[in-house]
């Protein structure tokens, strides 16, 4: 990735709308929490733009996902409302990511028809965890919401809600930056070295010139918000330790933006011209607008399609 624009993109692609979390969801996300996203599927139905990016850069692993939720009855494009996605580290066995769905499906009705498939549930602490396809498994935490993953990121995320392990409520960095963000259309939080690594990829050649280890202790957490509602709108905030280390960090960020706009396509210098960096206090604050017709432009440029895949 060879500029801050393109690297965000990808970062927030698979969340292309996102509600504040549910408590119900919040509960099981333990505090070593990575990442925090989420889609809100009714919102992308309403803008094309929003389903041209989904189409073009959703993972594998979510076509997975709307697969698996198909076999129990679930079909993604109607029945579903809401996703919410958290990734958190583990001491044992790397990264474990549980997923939260929420939509108009019915427990009672989702489980007569596994029961007449003849799939039946294993208890788990006090829950009944179902199988899915592609490895997957699955829990309701009420009527209308159910929880996903492979069996020992559910059962994490279980032991979690169950007080066997902290919660996000005990990391103070991570729930400072979602109270942030939360009541927007569009949000996403990051921890440290996911934004320490997120950072060095979107700066590329200049991270290396300005020596970017001197300073990368010092970058602590991220959060961003983006809507589709009038044209593309995206703003990313970057928390550091300090004002002199924000106002650095914001200068090598431009850097590695003109360095990239040398070689950039004609569309991707909109792109660039598009994007502000600044600082404020201990952060750095990147906003990027562009009208729907020059972001699907940008989407088709081979900038685009090679970070995008």
């Amino acid at each position: 990735m060879k500029n801050l624009f393109f690297a965000i993109l990808l970062l927030c692609a698979t969340a292309a709308f996102a509600m504040p979390i549910a408590s119900s969801a919040r509960s099981m996300v333990p505090s070593e929490l990575q990442q925090l996203i989420g889609v809100d599927y009714r919102a992308l139905k309403d803008s094309p733009t929003a389903q041209a990016l989904k189409a073009q850069v959703l993972p594998d692993n979510l076509k997975e996902l709307e697969t698996a939720l198909k076999g129990i009855g679930i079909d993604a494009d109607h029945d579903l409302e809401q996703l919410n996605f958290a990734s958190f580290r583990t001491e044992k066995k790397g990264i474990q990511t549980i997923g939260i769905a929420a939509g108009s499906f019915s427990a009672k009705a989702v489980l007569k028809k596994m029961k007449l498939k003849k799939i039946a549930g294993a208890k788990y602490s006090t829950a009944v965890i179902y199988p899915m396809d592609n490895g997957l498994v699955m829990t309701f935490l009420d009527d209308n919401t159910l929880a996903f993953g492979t069996p020992e990121s559910l059962h994490s995320a279980l032991d979690t809600r169950d007080g066997k392990r902290p919660s996000l409520d005990s990391n103070s960095v991570m729930t400072d930056q979602m109270s942030a963000v939360d009541g927007a259309p569009v949000w996403s939080i990051l921890d440290q070295k996911g934004t320490q690594a997120m950072m060095f990829s979107a700066m590329g050649d200049a991270a290396k010139v300005a020596d970017y280890e001197t300073i990368k202790k010092r970058i602590l957490a991220s959060r961003y918000t983006m809507n589709f509602e009038s044209g593309v709108n995206f703003d990313l905030s970057v928390l550091t330790s300090d004002s002199m280390t924000a106002a650095t960090l914001s200068t090598i960020v431009k850097a590695g933006m003109l360095y990239k706009k040398l070689n950039a396509s004609p569309i991707e210098k909109t792109a660039i011209d598009a994007t502000t960096v600044d600082s404020d206090s201990s952060n750095v604050q990147v906003h990027f607008k562009s009208d729907d017709q020059k972001f699907q432009s940008l989407m088709h440029s081979p900038l685009f399609a090679a970070v995008s895949h």
